[in-house]
């Protein structure tokens, strides 16, 4: 039997305190049983009784230390479930690329929307331009904006507006430090669709879409390992700076957000060519046509975003938001992979959290500070047990010369084809694996998959001996609905239980029966395929 797997079924526990404060956030838990320990158990001595019939102890194996000494840092109920189809939304690029033509492509035709008559939009933009900086007047251009968004757009606009529940605090924080209209965060949905990682056809990156050099100017520094023009933060403290320069320079908030477009030089030629006017709304003729769509489309989102009430919009909700999650300053390089594996955070979560590392790999480098974000309630669980998830991310790099990992064996190996809805955590949760694993066997350098492609998967299963494979057949019966089901025995755990069952791992056996701690009782019936 596999050392790994023998001692785990043995019975290595780790043990788990509960507590809650009044804030309802989890006390970390403590590791009774150090990494080291669990080590030592591992080790097992080879006894040879082939010389002169007599035993003798040849040689000291020890067994390879890897996550499974860890994946139960915690045995508490998981509070955070996540919706997976609104974290594959964050991955979409639909919406970028969505509001990246349209502002570069705006026809001002007139538009049939009745909900919204001519008179009720000139009174709620004086309103607007009451209460903002803005030069926001009415005019058939604008009001053709409006109603085009409100008709062709609705749905996007409902997305932006769930997505908008996170960012927008941090965005308001940063601006009010540098006396920016609060407003102006309505610039990032135009920018980037309020897509971190997103990149324009010219290289522009981020929520704020800087380019190399801006980005380089304002402290956002980019490297192999990182692109700080994706990290929210960071990014939003440029785009401040950015912006309150260009007002000094223009001494009006249209024109600071035209230049932030295109270029301080491009208006100050667009004010000549129209004769000395400075006014956006007289130069714009004589604007780039990507710049000359720009505040209409900034101005229109603003009001629908204003009177989103007034127009029905219904919006959901994120699961987490931004003052629910905390900061990690990393001493040691780490990967996403491992701190979802080790924390039993969905990749996806964590990737969206810390979209400015380019590889889901946190360096530590010398005099660099780089952070990893995680939610509120998992943050205690890494410091309690940090020395053991560097250890163990350490002993992970150590083996990165290898072709395969050792739970995996190239002669069993699927094909898989994308489904509608799939997307690469989901994939890697349904076969035991990582994500970072999936991309390295298809070459993948992005989370995007195509309906129909093929995925090269190794699934997870212990390497077992010709013994192994010979003994008792696992008892498992087909109910009524199709599904494979196991009735728990003694000894039995989540992670003993899906190694019987190839392709099954641990989260899909939580997901399919509904539990979220490892605790389980002899007797009781679990689903094992969906």
């Amino acid at each position: 039997m596999n050392l790994k797997l023998k001692t785990l079924t043995s019975g290595i526990l780790l043990c788990c305190i509960f507590g809650f404060g009044q804030d309802s956030i989890p006390k970390p838990e403590k590791i009774k049983q150090p990494i080291d320990s669990v080590a030592k158990q591992q080790s097992k001595k080879s006894v040879d009784s082939l010389i002169d019939g007599n035993k003798v102890i040849t040689a000291e194996i020890k067994a390879e230390l890897d996550s499974l000494a860890l994946r139960n840092l915690e045995d508490h109920q998981h509070a955070s479930e996540i919706d997976q189809k609104w974290l594959e939304e964050l991955y979409s690029n639909t919406l970028f690329d969505t509001i990246y033509k349209t502002v570069s492509e705006l026809k001002y035709e007139p538009v049939d929307y009745p909900e919204l008559p001519t008179d009720t939009l000139k009174a709620r933009l004086q309103e607007l331009n009451a209460r903002t900086p803005f030069n926001i007047e009415y005019n058939p251009s604008l009001e053709s904006v409006i109603k085009s968004y409100l008709k062709n757009r609705r749905q996007s606009i409902e997305r932006l507006m769930s997505l908008s529940d996170y960012y927008f605090p941090l965005f308001e924080e940063s601006l009010d430090n540098y006396d920016i209209p609060l407003e102006v965060k309505y610039l990032a949905i135009v920018e980037s669709a309020l897509k971190p990682r997103a990149k324009s056809r010219v290289g522009a990156t981020g929520l704020w879409q800087f380019m190399f050099g801006t980005g380089k100017e304002y402290g956002l520094n980019v490297s192999s390992y990182v692109d700080e023009r994706s990290d929210p933060i960071k990014s939003t403290v440029a785009a401040s700076k950015y912006l309150a320069r260009l007002y000094g320079i223009f001494g009006d908030w249209d024109l600071a957000l035209a230049a932030y477009n295109s270029g301080p030089g491009n208006v100050s030629k667009a004010i000549r060519r129209s004769g000395g006017y400075e006014n956006y709304w007289n130069i714009r003729p004589y604007l780039p046509r990507e710049t000359a769509g720009y505040l209409p489309a900034f101005l229109a989102t603003m009001y629908i975003f204003e009177y989103a009430e007034e127009h029905g919009f219904k919006k959901e909700r994120p699961k987490y938001h931004y003052v629910e999650t905390d900061t990690i300053h990393v001493k040691k390089m780490i990967t996403l992979d491992q701190v979802s594996e080790l924390l039993e955070v969905p990749i996806e979560q964590l990737q969206f959290l810390n979209p400015s590392y380019k590889l889901d790999i946190i360096p530590f480098i010398k005099g660099e500070n780089y952070t990893l974000r995680l939610p509120r309630n998992v943050v205690g669980k890494f410091v309690t047990n940090e020395a053991q998830i560097y250890a163990f991310a350490e002993h992970e790099f150590n083996k990165r010369e290898k072709p395969l990992p050792q739970f995996f064996d190239s002669d069993s190996k699927v094909r898989y084809r994308v489904r509608s809805g799939d997307f690469l955590g989901k994939i890697a949760r349904k076969y035991g694996v990582r994500v970072s694993q999936i991309k390295q066997w298809n070459g993948l350098r992005s989370n995007n998959l195509r309906i129909g492609q093929r995925l090269t998967i190794y699934p997870r299963k212990p390497v077992i001996t010709t013994k192994t494979a010979s003994t008792t057949p696992v008892k498992k019966t087909i109910n009524t609905n199709g599904k494979s089901t196991y009735k728990v025995e003694r000894g039995d755990s989540l992670w003993s239980i899906s190694q019987k069952f190839p392709g099954v791992s641990v989260q899909n056996i939580k997901d399919w029966n509904d539990i979220s701690s490892n605790k389980l009782k002899i007797g009781m019936t679990l689903i094992v395929s969906n």
